[in-house]
């Protein structure tokens, strides 16, 4: 194979896989943790509808998430990790999430400080709701 015709192939390769990685990172959630209906689900579902209440949430330690129900049928997921000096998140009431170590208080509707020394909202993590299931997005 000439030096021009492997060029135009390991481009035309090179291009097909942006392509798919590309392809493969769009669907599922906006930027901000937001999920989205249908499509298949990218792994095991992390929990139900039905576990996370409206206008509170559920923390998966395990998974290092915390998911909340702003509005009924509206469902978004941040960072467990607090912004301040790391600690995990351990509840969500009263329209915020609490972290225990220096009483940083995060919005349940798009993870922004709300009070406390975290310089910084909690990171949105992209999921989707498929019927009743809530799994990575």
């Amino acid at each position: 194979m000439s030096g021009v015709a492997r060029r135009t192939v390991v481009a035309a390769a090179g291009s097909a896989g942006l392509a798919a990685a590309l392809a493969a990172c769009g669907g599922g959630a906006d930027d901000k943790g937001t999920a989205s209906e249908g499509g298949a689900p990218k792994g095991p579902a992390l929990a139900k509808t039905g576990d996370i209440p409206v206008g509170g949430g559920k923390i998966l330690a395990d998974k290092g998430l915390v998911i909340t129900q702003p509005k009924a049928g509206e469902f978004k997921a941040f960072s467990s990790k607090c912004t301040h000096q790391g600690c995990a998140v351990s509840s969500v009431k009263d329209g915020v999430i609490v972290c225990p170590c220096h009483q940083s208080h995060f919005d349940i509707s798009d993870g922004s400080v709300k009070a406390g020394p975290a310089p910084s909202p909690l990171p949105p993590e992209p999921i989707q709701v498929v019927g009743e299931e809530i799994s990575p997005g």
